[in-house]
Protein backbone atom coordinates (compact mmCIF):
# COMPACT_ATOMS: atom_id res chain seq x y z
CA UNK A 1 0.00 0.00 0.00
CA UNK A 2 1.57 3.18 -0.97
CA UNK A 3 2.09 5.51 1.61
CA UNK A 4 1.27 9.55 1.48
CA UNK A 5 2.01 12.10 3.99
CA UNK A 6 0.01 15.22 4.22
CA UNK A 7 1.37 18.54 5.41
CA UNK A 8 -1.57 21.58 5.94
CA UNK A 9 -2.00 23.54 9.16
CA UNK A 10 -5.67 23.83 8.47
CA UNK A 11 -6.95 20.85 9.80
CA UNK A 12 -9.86 20.83 7.84
CA UNK A 13 -8.14 20.33 4.53
CA UNK A 14 -6.00 16.96 5.73
CA UNK A 15 -9.54 16.00 6.81
CA UNK A 16 -10.45 15.81 2.77
CA UNK A 17 -7.11 15.10 1.70
CA UNK A 18 -6.98 12.15 3.70
CA UNK A 19 -10.37 11.05 3.37
CA UNK A 20 -10.41 11.27 -0.89
CA UNK A 21 -6.50 9.14 -0.29
CA UNK A 22 -7.79 6.48 1.66
CA UNK A 23 -10.76 6.19 -0.66
CA UNK A 24 -8.03 5.80 -3.15
CA UNK A 25 -6.23 2.99 -1.08
CA UNK A 26 -3.18 4.99 0.25
CA UNK A 27 -2.64 4.77 3.76
CA UNK A 28 -1.87 8.35 4.72
CA UNK A 29 -0.13 10.17 7.98
CA UNK A 30 -0.55 14.18 8.43
CA UNK A 31 1.84 16.94 9.86
CA UNK A 32 0.55 20.28 11.01
CA UNK A 33 3.34 21.98 10.18
CA UNK A 34 6.80 21.57 7.98
CA UNK A 35 9.34 21.00 11.20
CA UNK A 36 6.74 18.71 12.42
CA UNK A 37 6.97 16.86 8.62
CA UNK A 38 10.91 17.16 8.66
CA UNK A 39 10.92 15.11 12.08
CA UNK A 40 8.39 12.75 10.20
CA UNK A 41 10.04 12.36 7.34
CA UNK A 42 13.31 11.22 9.24
CA UNK A 43 11.86 8.03 10.65
CA UNK A 44 9.06 7.14 8.01
CA UNK A 45 9.17 6.23 4.09
CA UNK A 46 6.21 7.73 2.05
CA UNK A 47 5.68 7.74 -1.73
CA UNK A 48 4.57 10.86 -1.69
CA UNK A 49 4.17 14.21 0.35
CA UNK A 50 1.37 16.68 -0.17
CA UNK A 51 2.59 19.86 1.50
CA UNK A 52 1.16 23.41 2.05
CA UNK A 53 3.45 26.21 1.81
CA UNK A 54 2.34 28.23 4.13
CA UNK A 55 2.77 27.00 7.72
CA UNK A 56 3.71 27.99 10.98
CA UNK A 57 7.24 26.87 12.69
CA UNK A 58 8.67 25.79 9.07
CA UNK A 59 6.89 26.80 5.80
CA UNK A 60 6.85 24.18 3.26
CA UNK A 61 9.86 25.08 1.04
CA UNK A 62 11.80 25.03 3.50
CA UNK A 63 10.68 21.46 4.64
CA UNK A 64 10.72 20.24 1.29
CA UNK A 65 14.51 21.63 0.71
CA UNK A 66 15.84 19.65 4.52
CA UNK A 67 13.72 16.44 3.62
CA UNK A 68 15.12 16.23 0.10
CA UNK A 69 18.68 16.87 1.91
CA UNK A 70 18.54 12.65 3.00
CA UNK A 71 15.24 11.47 1.19
CA UNK A 72 14.30 11.93 -2.31
CA UNK A 73 10.45 11.65 -2.05
CA UNK A 74 7.91 13.49 -4.59
CA UNK A 75 6.23 16.22 -3.58
CA UNK A 76 2.84 18.07 -4.60
CA UNK A 77 3.07 21.33 -3.12
CA UNK A 78 -0.33 23.49 -2.08
CA UNK A 79 -0.53 27.23 -1.95
CA UNK A 80 -2.93 30.00 -1.97
CA UNK A 81 -0.87 32.04 -4.55
CA UNK A 82 -0.58 31.03 -7.75
CA UNK A 83 2.07 33.49 -9.54
CA UNK A 84 4.23 32.03 -11.64
CA UNK A 85 7.39 32.89 -9.67
CA UNK A 86 5.95 30.95 -6.73
CA UNK A 87 5.52 27.65 -9.06
CA UNK A 88 8.71 28.24 -10.38
CA UNK A 89 10.39 28.70 -7.12
CA UNK A 90 8.79 25.11 -6.13
CA UNK A 91 10.31 23.58 -9.71
CA UNK A 92 13.99 24.92 -8.51
CA UNK A 93 14.08 23.24 -5.16
CA UNK A 94 12.66 19.81 -6.74
CA UNK A 95 8.86 19.70 -6.50
CA UNK A 96 6.91 17.54 -8.86
CA UNK A 97 4.17 19.87 -9.04
CA UNK A 98 2.00 22.36 -7.73
CA UNK A 99 -2.02 22.86 -7.13
CA UNK A 100 -3.34 26.32 -6.28
CA UNK A 101 -5.97 26.57 -3.31
CA UNK A 102 -8.74 26.57 -3.41
CA UNK A 103 -8.30 22.67 -5.23
CA UNK A 104 -10.65 19.89 -6.65
CA UNK A 105 -9.66 16.72 -4.49
CA UNK A 106 -10.27 14.74 -7.44
CA UNK A 107 -7.86 16.35 -9.40
CA UNK A 108 -5.39 16.02 -6.72
CA UNK A 109 -5.64 12.27 -6.00
CA UNK A 110 -5.29 12.81 -9.99
CA UNK A 111 -2.19 14.56 -9.78
CA UNK A 112 -0.69 11.96 -6.99
CA UNK A 113 -1.44 8.83 -9.23
CA UNK A 114 0.33 10.87 -12.31
CA UNK A 115 3.31 12.16 -9.67
CA UNK A 116 4.14 8.64 -9.05
CA UNK A 117 3.98 6.78 -12.21
CA UNK A 118 6.16 9.20 -13.84
CA UNK A 119 8.64 8.60 -10.61
CA UNK A 120 7.88 4.53 -10.89
CA UNK A 121 9.04 4.30 -14.92
CA UNK A 122 12.26 6.89 -13.86
CA UNK A 123 12.86 4.31 -11.23
CA UNK A 124 12.42 1.33 -14.03
CA UNK A 125 13.85 2.87 -16.86
CA UNK A 126 17.46 3.31 -14.80
CA UNK A 127 17.65 0.26 -13.73
CA UNK A 128 18.85 -0.86 -17.62
CA UNK A 129 20.61 2.46 -18.34
CA UNK A 130 24.49 3.02 -18.66
CA UNK A 131 27.23 5.29 -17.93
CA UNK A 132 28.11 7.39 -19.82
CA UNK A 133 30.84 10.07 -19.88
CA UNK A 134 31.88 12.67 -21.87
CA UNK A 135 35.14 14.32 -21.19
CA UNK A 136 35.32 15.35 -17.23
CA UNK A 137 31.10 14.82 -16.92
CA UNK A 138 30.53 11.75 -15.94
CA UNK A 139 26.69 10.25 -15.97
CA UNK A 140 25.66 7.34 -13.53
CA UNK A 141 21.75 7.38 -14.41
CA UNK A 142 21.35 3.86 -12.91
CA UNK A 143 23.13 5.12 -9.64
CA UNK A 144 21.49 8.45 -10.36
CA UNK A 145 24.42 10.13 -9.91
CA UNK A 146 26.68 12.79 -12.10
CA UNK A 147 30.28 14.21 -11.72
CA UNK A 148 32.34 16.92 -12.64
CA UNK A 149 35.72 16.33 -12.78
CA UNK A 150 35.75 13.63 -10.23
CA UNK A 151 32.81 15.96 -7.76
CA UNK A 152 29.39 14.50 -7.09
CA UNK A 153 27.09 17.37 -8.50
CA UNK A 154 24.09 18.21 -6.48
CA UNK A 155 21.07 18.46 -8.35
CA UNK A 156 17.12 18.18 -7.95
CA UNK A 157 15.37 15.28 -9.12
CA UNK A 158 13.55 17.39 -11.58
CA UNK A 159 17.17 18.31 -13.10
CA UNK A 160 18.76 14.73 -12.99
CA UNK A 161 15.10 13.56 -15.03
CA UNK A 162 15.91 16.05 -17.58
CA UNK A 163 19.73 15.53 -17.81
CA UNK A 164 19.22 11.86 -18.26
CA UNK A 165 16.73 12.37 -20.75
CA UNK A 166 18.69 14.51 -22.67
CA UNK A 167 21.60 12.38 -22.78
CA UNK A 168 19.30 9.13 -23.70
CA UNK A 169 18.40 11.68 -26.83
CA UNK A 170 21.88 13.03 -27.75
CA UNK A 171 22.22 14.41 -31.02
CA UNK A 172 18.75 14.57 -31.42
CA UNK A 173 16.83 17.67 -31.53
CA UNK A 174 13.90 17.96 -28.48
CA UNK A 175 11.31 20.42 -28.65
CA UNK A 176 10.07 22.36 -25.32
CA UNK A 177 6.91 20.28 -25.69
CA UNK A 178 8.68 17.09 -25.80
CA UNK A 179 10.73 17.34 -23.13
CA UNK A 180 7.90 18.89 -20.73
CA UNK A 181 5.71 15.57 -22.42
CA UNK A 182 8.46 13.39 -21.34
CA UNK A 183 10.25 14.95 -18.11
CA UNK A 184 7.12 16.68 -16.60
CA UNK A 185 4.46 14.24 -18.05
CA UNK A 186 1.23 14.61 -20.30
CA UNK A 187 -0.53 15.67 -17.39
CA UNK A 188 1.77 18.70 -16.51
CA UNK A 189 0.21 22.24 -15.94
CA UNK A 190 2.91 24.66 -16.73
CA UNK A 191 4.51 26.40 -19.56
CA UNK A 192 7.90 25.73 -21.40
CA UNK A 193 9.06 28.54 -19.22
CA UNK A 194 9.12 25.52 -16.67
CA UNK A 195 12.04 23.39 -19.15
CA UNK A 196 14.17 27.08 -19.74
CA UNK A 197 14.66 27.27 -16.06
CA UNK A 198 15.44 23.90 -15.57
CA UNK A 199 17.98 23.85 -18.42
CA UNK A 200 19.65 27.34 -16.95
CA UNK A 201 20.02 25.91 -13.20
CA UNK A 202 21.43 22.17 -14.92
CA UNK A 203 23.43 24.45 -17.33
CA UNK A 204 25.13 25.98 -13.90
CA UNK A 205 25.53 22.37 -12.39
CA UNK A 206 27.56 21.47 -14.92
CA UNK A 207 30.26 24.14 -15.00
CA UNK A 208 32.27 23.80 -18.44
CA UNK A 209 29.91 20.83 -19.24
CA UNK A 210 27.52 23.29 -19.91
CA UNK A 211 28.35 23.67 -23.57
CA UNK A 212 27.09 19.55 -24.05
CA UNK A 213 23.12 21.43 -23.86
CA UNK A 214 22.84 23.46 -26.81
CA UNK A 215 20.03 25.32 -27.61
CA UNK A 216 17.84 25.39 -30.94
CA UNK A 217 16.73 29.12 -31.47
CA UNK A 218 12.76 28.96 -31.10
CA UNK A 219 12.53 25.43 -30.72
CA UNK A 220 14.25 23.75 -27.60
CA UNK A 221 17.36 21.79 -26.88
CA UNK A 222 20.13 18.92 -27.83
CA UNK A 223 22.59 16.96 -25.60
CA UNK A 224 25.61 17.53 -28.71
CA UNK A 225 28.29 14.87 -27.86
CA UNK A 226 30.25 13.53 -31.26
Amino acid sequence: MNKILVVDDEQYIRKVVREYAEFEGYEVAEAENGMEAVNICKDNNFDIIIMDVMMPRLDGYSAVKEIHKYKNIPVIMLSARGEEYDKLFGFEIGVDDYVVKPFSPKELMARVKAVMKRNSVSDSDSKNADRYIFEGLEIDISGREVYVDGQKASMTPKEYDLLFYLVRNKNIALTRNKLLEEVWGYDFFGDDRTVDTHIKMLRNNLGEYRKFIVTLRGMGYKFESN
